[in-house]
């Protein structure tokens, strides 16, 4: 997502300093007029903007504050968090980065790499208006993005996202193994149901991956795992009920214990057929 993310603003011209735990990964941006950084540090020390996009919040943590990034940061710059963390781990960032006098957003995404690709990822943005006004062209370049709040709401938001996708898939996923276990044909029954009440982008999208067992990663299983085990916590932070997910959590994450966790996330298909004695 990062890389992509990236060679977008190289296109859309921006100057950018780029870093990543393997720079061998940041390197081929060089011919898109990257600088290339060993250090995270030295990426950020003149820019007025940084974006981080990480894969969870101990990690952003480590980064900002284990390896000095907030420290070179200069004052008056706007850390762009479009990981997906916790929401409490988000305000702790931005009380943080505040009082070293640095602006923080937090704006995950939803979309994966086709929307990364084609500019058309949904942003989910925490935080001060006014510094979201500020990245607005920014988030253009990228796709849709919305404010939904304070600090953490981003998060937050991202949250309910991933709630609604992984137990989607989950659905999706048992209504056609249930119907192929009867008789019925699987992709017949999707395109049956196409167009009524029943149809959603995860059918579209998802559900044809599970028709043609196709589970290349766009968005890994072990991450959607990591966001329920995210929406749970929080959920019980505010004291919120969330049976479904923790139903769906389970799932997944016994997913994840066969094997399955770099799958894509509607891997989760194959964990529910080999319970049903289908694979």
């Amino acid at each position: 997502m990062g890389l992509i993310m990236a060679a977008r603003l190289c296109e859309a011209g921006y100057a950018l300093q780029v870093w990543n735990r393997t720079i061998e990964k940041a390197a081929v941006l060089a011919e898109q007029g990257a600088s290339v950084h060993e250090q995270a540090s030295t990426a950020v020390a003149t820019a007025d903007i940084v974006i981080g996009m990480l894969e969870n919040g101990a990690v952003v943590e480590d980064v900002l504050f284990g390896q000095d990034v907030a420290a070179a940061m200069k004052p008056g710059a706007l850390f762009i968090d479009m990981a997906s963390i916790k929401p409490r781990e988000a305000r702790d960032h931005a009380a943080r980065l505040g009082a070293l006098g640095i602006a923080h957003l937090d704006a995950p995404v939803s979309g994966g790499t086709g929307g990364a690709t084609h500019g058309s990822l949904v942003i989910m943005v925490g935080g001060k208006a006014a510094e979201f006004d500020r990245a607005l062209p920014l988030f253009r370049v990228f796709g849709r993005a919305t404010h939904v709040g304070s600090h953490g709401a981003g998060q937050l938001t991202k949250l309910a996202n991933q709630m609604i996708v992984g137990i989607t898939i989950g659905a999706v996923a048992e209504a056609l193994l249930f119907a192929t276990k009867g008789g019925a044909d699987m992709a017949k029954v999707k395109e049956a149901i196409t167009g009524g009440f029943a149809d959603s982008r995860i059918l579209q999208v998802h559900g044809q991956r599970m028709v043609d067992r196709d589970f290349i990663t766009h968005a890994r299983l072990a991450i959607q795992l990591k966001d329920m085990r995210n929406a749970l916590a929080t959920a019980q932070e505010i004291g919120f009920e969330a049976p479904i997910t923790a139903l769906f959590e389970q799932l997944y994450a016994d997913g994840a214990e066969h094997g399955l966790g770099d799958l894509d996330h509607s891997g989760l298909f194959v964990e529910l057929a080999s319970r049903n004695g289908m694979n």
